[in-house]
């Protein structure tokens, strides 16, 4: 019988992390309801040796090069068939017991989600969020990204705050469970990403189209987090900046586009200036040169955005927040999603 989900991991170079979260994942994972597969990005450190002769049950998909994040998932999970759900899981992420049942069976009575995350915690501090995805992710008024339990650097402590149902704006690529048939529909992540909120973009598709993602925090995880590019590595400034601004360009309707545009122009060069008091020259020449890159990469993306705005059914969506992360963290101090107040779509 063939089995409903697909988990697949991206691998390149990390025979260690396999070494470490393969086996509670095989071990945590019903092997009668999943399959799970090791998509190897061209890796050169033994990692398909090592899966080959260590774990028979996984399947192996072999890429001959590193196609980055976003181009390497699309070239297994567009070519998976037969599977209803699949989950995006990083290598670096070590999964707990009965975290796969609760958001099959959630997916499967709530048809009109497309994406689901569970709760992220911290690999390394067990009792905080992790960075990346957190309880859930939002966008505010401007475009930046933000989680119930991250806003920017700040990092909470998990005390069950969290721990409701909701609708958000985007789940993780950490580890994303998307209904597969809305993947290859919606086109995948987009491989000029190569790395860094290409997630982010297809959930923006998901919700302009009329469909939901949320997070289901009674499925968790740990996230070692910045195992491929550490925070303060000056290539991630510059997909993260680049990134959010091609992203901003494919699917904001074009009046508030401009506005936000024009914002932004100011914040990005306003964070340039702040490097460089910090003497971070690395990361401020990383925003001068994601901008620059952006623009170049418009004509490209100009087909893309006239599609993605022909299909929008939803302009008005909830987990585009009314307020401004960079007024309400550093000039009202409210450091923690709970304090912004404000509301939230339940399950």
């Amino acid at each position: 019988m063939k089995k409903k989900t697909a988990i697949v991991i991206l691998n390149w170079n990390g025979q260690k992390l396999l070494e470490r979260f393969l086996p509670p994942l095989i071990h945590n994972t019903l092997l009668t309801d999943a399959d799970i597969i090791v998509a190897d990005n061209g890796s050169t450190d033994g990692s398909v040796a090592f899966v080959k002769n260590k774990f028979s049950t996984v399947q192996l998909r072999t890429l001959d090069k590193n196609y980055g994040f976003a181009e390497g998932y699309n070239r297994v999970i567009v070519g998976l068939t037969g599977y209803k759900y699949v989950v995006l899981l990083n290598s670096d992420v070590e999964v707990t017991a009965n975290w796969l049942t609760p958001a099959v069976k959630y997916l499967d009575k709530h048809p009109e989600v497309s994406a689901l995350q569970p709760k992220i915690l911290s690999q390394r501090q067990p009792a905080f969020f992790e960075y990346a995805g957190a309880c859930g992710g939002f966008l505010d008024k401007n475009g930046y990204p933000l989680c119930r339990g991250r806003m920017l650097d700040v990092v909470e402590e998990d005390h069950k705050q969290y721990d409701t149902p909701i609708e958000v704006f985007w789940a993780s690529g950490a580890c994303m469970f998307i209904r597969l048939q809305d993947y290859k529909d919606l086109g995948g992540l987009d491989e000029y990403f190569f790395a860094h909120q290409e997630e982010i973009d297809l959930c923006w598709r998901i919700n302009a189209r009329g469909k939901k993602v949320v997070c289901l925090p009674q499925s968790v995880v740990y996230h070692v987090g910045g195992a491929t590019l550490q925070v303060g590595n000056s290539r991630k400034t510059y997909l993260n900046f680049r990134n959010n601004l091609l992203m901003l360009y494919k699917n904001m309707p074009k009046q508030e586009y401009r506005r936000v545009m024009s914002v932004r122009w100011l914040l990005d060069y306003l964070s340039a200036l702040h490097f460089l008091i910090l003497g971070r020259f690395d990361d401020a020449g990383a925003i001068f040169r994601a901008r620059r890159d952006f623009h170049r990469m418009k004509s490209y993306h100009k087909q893309l955005r006239k599609n993605n705005l022909t299909h929008t059914t939803q302009t008005a969506i909830s987990g585009i927040l009314p307020k401004s992360l960079i007024w309400e963290f550093y000039f009202r101090r409210k450091k923690t999603f709970s304090s912004w107040e404000v509301e939230t779509q339940t399950i």
